[in-house]
């Protein structure tokens, strides 16, 4: 049984073609790349971040990836890796996932593999009310268009090494020789009273773009150890800081070298009041 969406109707359109359209426009949005998807450049785009908020805020954002890798070699497999908002420990999951675009299968072999290797538990309860996972999943229907997917969902948290997760999935895919895409489901800082953390009163939006910039410049250098020493020198609340440092890890110890800023703005930019506001990355490395 495929597990049924829980963030339509919140996080984007609960309508096939009422989200066909918001994704549309979060391509074309002023936010956005302005522009829908070109030409395959035949590049493998191995890693990504992508932001989880409503589409509202954080899809021309995320658009910037997706149209990143729609121009370039899909991979047969997406690992996608998101935090639990809910606090369950790191876990996979083994089913199909259901949008209002459709089902998306699940890798359930390579899952299984990685799961082997990793340790790593199914944990179906965890995922079924997570949305962070689930926001990337229409933008990913959307591009493949007539291609078919697969997905390996997996909420990594704060109970396993960062190192050592991402040493044992990259293991799996060299044992299976699989072509993969692993995607980071992550916003960035949370500023605000809403978020308990404000660290400055004044020039909030040059803070914060500031405070995020020099996190993303570790990712920058797929260097995972130095961006979580980072967030937790500065107390930076990325919420998806593990998920990051493992994709950022398993790049770099597949041969990647750096990581590309693609776009990143604030939701204050969006709503022009930065009182509560929250960080947006899109990021790929290839």
């Amino acid at each position: 049984m495929a597990r049924k969406s829980f963030a339509a109707g919140m996080f984007y359109e609960a309508e096939k073609e009422a989200l066909t359209e918001q994704i549309k426009g979060c391509f074309l949005s002023e936010f956005g790349p302005g522009k829908l998807h070109e030409a395959r450049k035949g590049r493998d785009i191995l890693g990504v971040i992508a932001p989880h908020a409503g589409y509202g805020f954080s899809g021309p954002c995320a658009a910037y990836a997706y149209k990143e890798i729609v121009e370039n070699k899909l991979p047969e497999t997406f690992i996608i890796l998101g935090l639990s908002h809910s606090g369950y420990g790191s876990c996979i999951s083994l089913r199909d996932w259901e949008t209002p675009l459709g089902v998306v299968k699940n890798d359930r072999t390579f899952g299984e593999s990685i799961m082997r290797n990793t340790g790593l538990k199914p944990n179906e309860e965890a995922h079924a009310q997570e949305h962070s996972i689930e926001v990337q999943l229409p933008f990913l229907q959307y591009i493949s268009k007539e291609s078919e997917i697969k997905i390996v969902p997996i909420i990594v948290s704060s109970d396993v090494p960062y190192d050592e997760l991402a040493k044992n999935i990259v293991k799996t895919i060299k044992e299976e020789n699989k072509k993969i895409c692993i995607i980071a489901s992550s916003d960035f800082t949370h500023y605000g009273v809403n978020y308990g953390y404000f660290p400055f009163q004044t020039d909030v939006k040059d803070n914060l773009y500031d405070l995020d910039n020099k996190a993303i410049k570790h990712i920058k250098n797929l260097d995972a150890y130095r961006f979580l020493e980072y967030t937790e020198q500065t107390g930076a609340t990325v919420c998806g800081k593990y998920p990051i440092a493992v994709m950022v890890e398993v790049c770099s110890q597949l041969g990647r070298k750096h990581a590309k800023l693609l776009k990143y703005y604030t939701s204050g930019d969006v709503m022009g009041d930065y009182s509560s506001a929250v960080g947006y990355g899109s990021i790929i490395t290839e």
